[in-house]
């Protein structure tokens, strides 16, 4: 058996390995009710629960669309953490907010669409990384934080009004931090449970809180949109919201009512007023908000140790932003903030500054989300639509089927096979995807289902056309196999990644229905690059080993006649001369022409002009 038969071979083997688990994992989902054959369908197909949400100022204040559309990020964030796909959300009119469900969604997502989001201001206790770790409570490494909080200088020339970088103690002297843990934590030992003296004790680093900690991970979408906010007079833990570190926190010192309004705009240097490139949050607190804030940032800066790098500082210099459950920012404190106005400055870009400033802004706004009218609804496409594609589908598979075995001949079922596992594949991955993800076909889904028919006939006819052009050049079938691969596969993984790239960009920049169509689309086209690869060239490599197709029968769709040339290797060492040949010297020379590629032509031509230059 050669290498080739045996490559061919496992290539088959691993199709079928392949095949197997996907047909197992979902049967086994199917007996245990918690999957289905076929893939669940979105809302224009199947229909689901819509809710009405508005928007309302307990406070008589203006709602903007800024507002509206803070909002609607915010219930989009928590519809895709729930794993719910294909939800439909959009405001109308000035204060509403519609939301559409696809199917029958649990109580559990439902009440994150209801529930209105909180902002609050803790300070920070510990920082650590975003799966399930073991801490040590020493508060004084820490990891770099991403911002730093500076008083907002005066609108003039004179340096800031806080110039000096000494920390301004707080009325209550808080413990120096150290190598060693905190006095609260070395009174662990003969108290069973400290009583927290202020908002940033480490006693709040409960037994109870560690466990907490250490079993959050941030890794988990769920905890990183509608997560719980948590009591705010108890300490509380919490995930970044890019996911990329968690939190220890103690109780909720500000709230969003605390917060008058922040603003985005260029950083300035203090002292010179020149730009420095990057941007600012400049935040402003109500009256209330500015005496709560200043005690906040004494108590804070009393931790700051004037001379060490960001890194080294105490992290309950630190304070978190919380929106929605998740910490916005964690801005570093190193010195008290008095007046109520204050920058928030970092590695901002204009669209994250506005971001975080947009963020800040809702969250202040006295905004709740009140329920008016809750309902099911029918499918918007239905059934005619979706039958009308699959008619269309299996048109179009048809006439695909039809044109290969006119073309192709026996060849052709080799495509018919193809496609049947492409689909088989498809329709596997898509219902293990619905069960696991909560993915939904959507009638966008089903177009893009019916496009990659006509990109997956596409690879196989650039295989076979090549195949057929190496015999035409006097290769039998086993070396034409071998060296229209090399050249095809080329092809069509150019093909292939051009339309997987398409996929990705739209379904980066798409919102909806017609992610879902490039979700179908970027998936389909990776069935097809392994059907390829594991069935159609394995199965043509073993093909061509056999008597019907290696001696190029009439209706294998490979014979040498009907392709223009005569075999050249006639067997018990009988070579016959192609119909046509010319005369020695000219044949010899285009024949050897013909085997190559139309580059390895050009080059060849190029040499053979630079020869004769030379010979000039």
């Amino acid at each position: 058996m050669s290498a080739a038969t045996r490559s061919a071979r496992k290539a088959l083997i691993w199709l079928g390995i392949i095949l197997v688990v996907l047909t197992g994992g979902l049967g086994a989902g199917v007996a245990t009710g918690q999957a289905t054959w076929t893939p669940a369908l979105a809302l224009d197909l199947a229909g689901g629960r819509q809710i009405i949400l508005q928007a309302v100022a307990t406070d008589g204040s203006t709602i903007d669309q800024s507002d509206l559309d803070q909002a609607v990020q915010i219930i989009r964030k928590r519809v895709d953490a729930s794993g719910v796909a294909e939800a439909e959300i959009a405001t109308a009119g000035t204060s509403n907010i519609i939301v559409s469900l696809p199917g029958n969604p649990d109580e559990a997502t439902l009440d994150l669409v209801r529930r209105s989001a909180q902002l609050q201001f803790r300070p920070v206790l510990y920082i650590g990384d975003p799966g399930p770790q073991v801490i040590d409570t020493d508060p004084t490494p820490s990891p770099e934080p991403s911002v730093s909080v500076e008083p907002t200088p005066e609108p003039s020339a004179s340096p800031a009004p806080q110039a000096s970088i000494e920390p301004v103690p707080s009325a209550q002297p808080a413990p120096e931090p150290s190598a060693t843990p905190a006095p609260a934590q070395e009174e662990a030992d003969d108290a069973a449970a400290p009583t927290p003296t202020d908002p940033s004790d480490m006693a709040w680093l409960t037994d109870e809180l560690l466990d907490r900690f250490a079993k959050l991970d941030c890794f988990d979408p769920n905890n990183r949109a509608g997560a719980d906010p948590g009591d705010p007079t108890k300490a509380h833990v919490a995930c970044a919201e890019d996911g990329t570190a968690k939190f220890a926190l103690g109780p909720v010192e500000l709230s969003g009512a605390d917060v008058a309004t922040a603003t985005a705009g260029p950083e300035l240097a203090q002292g010179t007023g020149t730009l420095t490139g990057r941007y600012m949050i400049q935040l402003e607190l109500t009256g209330e908000g500015a005496k709560k804030f200043e005690a906040t940032t004494a108590r804070l800066a009393s931790y700051y140790k004037q001379g060490l790098p960001s890194t080294s500082q105490d992290v309950r210099t630190q304070f978190a932003i919380i929106l929605d459950g998740v910490v916005l920012s964690n801005p570093q404190v190193s010195q008290r903030i008095p007046g109520g106005s204050a920058s928030i400055t970092g590695n901002f870009t204009q669209l994250s500054a506005e971001q975080l400033a947009n963020q800040l802004k809702f969250g202040a706004l006295p905004l709740t989300l009140e329920v008016q009218s809750e309902q099911q609804i029918a499918a918007t496409k239905g059934a005619d639509e979706l039958q009308t594609a699959l008619i269309a589908g299996l048109i179009g598979l048809l006439l695909v089927v039809v044109y290969s075995l006119i073309q192709y001949r026996a060849l052709g079922f080799v495509t018919v096979g193809s496609l049947v596992i492409a689909g088989v594949l498809t329709i596997l991955t898509f219902s293990l995807l619905s069960w696991g993800m909560g993915l939904r076909l959507s009638l966008a889904g089903v177009a893009g289902m019916i496009i990659a028919i006509g990109i997956t006939a596409d690879s196989f006819i650039v295989y076979f056309e090549r195949i057929k052009d190496e015999i035409r050049d006097g290769r039998s079938l086993i070396s034409a196999v071998d060296h229209g691969w090399s050249r095809a596969r080329r092809t069509i993984l150019v093909s292939d990644a051009v339309s997987f790239l398409a996929a990705v960009v739209l379904y980066t920049l798409a919102v909806g229905n017609v992610r879902g169509f490039a979700f179908t689309l970027g998936l389909t086209t990776l069935v097809d690059l392994l059907v390829v690869l594991i069935f159609t060239h394995p199965i043509m490599v073993l093909l061509a080993r056999t008597r019907f197709f290696g001696q190029g029968h009439p209706l294998s769709g490979l014979d040498p006649r009907n392709l223009g040339r005569e075999s050249l290797y006639k067997g018990a060492g009988r070579v016959r001369e192609p119909k046509g040949a010319k005369a020695k010297g000219s044949a010899a020379g285009e024949d050897e022409v013909e085997g190559l590629t139309i580059a390895e032509r050009k080059a060849r031509a190029r040499a053979a002009a630079a020869q004769q230059d030379e010979k000039e």
